[in-house]
């Protein structure tokens, strides 16, 4: 009776680390911060502002009138703006719910929901790492390609349509964490750090759009970086998964805690797959993941390759067959 509960925390000795659950209820705790939540919001954040800045260059490449054209641009803004809020709303009712509905789930589950998050956004991760070199005119397009509507209802709905459901996706992403507490409470710091990262990423590449003639070392930088990225998130998912099915055996251990995962500097490295002991299973997803990440990049520049040739080919067909049918008409 003589010790307080709230000095509770502070009765385990020095060398005994709190676990991490109990570190979270801590007073002390640092907010809670997920790379995985970040890396989520990062991608549809960014994809966003490709959308906007996509739609942007359309109507500034249009002969309108100074007046026409402000007027356009601010409904892609107010399009933009509305459709992300509403989506924004269903979001949190969506988190509630999933959360009241996950409160009770043992730390097995918990595990397990934890590692298929990490595989989820190793997924959404992915896609981006694809997706940058095509954004970026890297990768071949076709010559040509279906006109975007620029009339103000076309804007507004095309806009609001792309815009929701690309926010809407981070809810969509973000439904196993929601069904855990800690998932939950790392959303608000995590997602902040994602937002303010897709904004910055997605005005690069709109400058570099615009002012860059060779975009291929950035292209290569930021498909790389996302890609390891990816690769990191699956490994870390699988071996979430395998510590609750039973791990496999240790390939090596480095016990100095400079190279320790959960120390700084090593910290840093973590979300890329970065371990001190990784175990067998660790290993292969690492190096499967990279190979079939690889091969996936081989796949899309090859396809896209393809049609670009074939739409350059069908359009010279149509250029020589309107010639033929103007020397017929002569005749």
């Amino acid at each position: 009776w003589l010790k307080p509960s709230w000095l509770e925390p502070f009765a385990r000795p020095r060398l005994q680390p709190l676990d991490s659950r109990e570190a979270s209820r801590s007073p002390c705790a640092m907010p809670a911060f997920q790379v995985e939540i970040a890396a989520i919001f990062a991608r549809e954040i960014l994809e966003g502002c490709v959308i906007i800045g996509q739609y942007r260059n359309v109507v500034k490449a249009q002969d309108w009138e100074e007046a026409r054209i402000n007027s356009s641009l601010r409904t892609i803004w107010l399009a933009a703006g509305g459709a992300a809020s509403f989506a924004i709303l269903l979001i949190v009712a969506l988190g509630i719910g999933l959360n009241a509905a996950g409160s009770a789930l043992s730390d097995e589950v918990s595990d397990v929901i934890e590692g298929v998050s990490k595989l989820v956004a190793a997924v959404c991760i992915a896609q981006l790492s694809l997706k940058v070199p095509v954004w970026l005119g890297v990768y071949p397009k076709r010559a040509k390609t279906r006109e975007i509507g620029v009339t103000k209802s076309e804007l507004l709905f095309n806009v609001a349509w792309n815009i929701w459901r690309e926010v809407a996706e981070i809810g969509a992403f973000l439904i196993p964490f929601f069904l855990d507490d800690e998932g939950i409470e790392a959303i608000p710091l995590s997602g902040l750090v994602g937002l303010l990262v897709g904004l910055v990423c997605g005005a690069g590449i709109y400058i570099a759009s615009l002012l860059m003639k060779d975009k291929r070392h950035l292209a290569f930088f930021l498909a790389l970086v996302t890609g390891w990225l990816s690769t990191g998130l699956f490994t870390g998912g699988c071996h979430e998964i395998e510590e609750v099915a039973g791990e496999t055996d240790y390939v090596w251990k480095v016990m100095e805690e400079g190279w320790s995962k959960d120390r700084f500097p090593m910290v840093l490295f973590k979300p890329f797959g970065y371990t001190n002991k990784p175990t067998i299973l660790w290993i292969a997803a690492f190096v499967v993941w990279a190979i079939l990440l690889i091969a996936a990049h081989v796949v899309k520049y090859t396809i896209l390759k393809r049609r670009a040739e074939q739409g350059g080919s069908e359009a010279e067909a149509k250029v020589e067959g309107g010639e033929h049918q103007a020397d017929a008409a002569k005749v």
